[in-house]
């Protein structure tokens, strides 16, 4: 894990995470304007949108370290960002959940996500971290 074409592409998975948090604050910062103006807000956007913008320290930190080398980080990274933009946008068809403007924000910011999980399954990432 030393080629520059690897280290390139962490630095645009770790830019496409940051993508994903801005864009999580944009969706809780539009929650609270939603509230402070009298519009209708539920707990499950609040504490969906404060739980999203928590998870990318967590995200920055696995992608530093497999860019580091580290495979068990690089695995991780790899199956988060494929599972949560399908369980962001499969949890916002739930019919009432949420009002349809926060779905499509949500969505949009699954968006950076599906971006780390192509990069992350290229075959040069591949053969950098071979399975066991």
């Amino acid at each position: 894990m030393a080629t520059t074409t690897d280290r390139d592409t962490f630095t645009t998975v770790k830019k496409c995470i940051v993508l994903f948090g801005a864009a999580g604050a944009v969706v809780l910062g539009t929650v609270a304007v939603m509230a402070a103006t009298g519009h209708t807000t539920t707990p499950f956007m609040w504490i969906r949108g404060v739980i999203f913008l928590a998870i990318v320290p967590f995200l920055h930190r696995l992608a530093t370290r497999a860019a580091g080398g580290s495979a068990k980080a690089f695995d991780r990274v790899r199956t988060l960002s494929t599972v949560m933009p399908i369980a962001i946008i499969g949890v916002d068809l739930v019919p009432g959940l949420c009002p349809a403007w926060y779905a499509v924000l949500q969505g949009l910011s699954a968006l950076a996500l599906v971006a780390v999980a192509v990069l992350t399954r290229t075959s040069a990432l591949a053969a950098a971290f071979p399975k066991p």
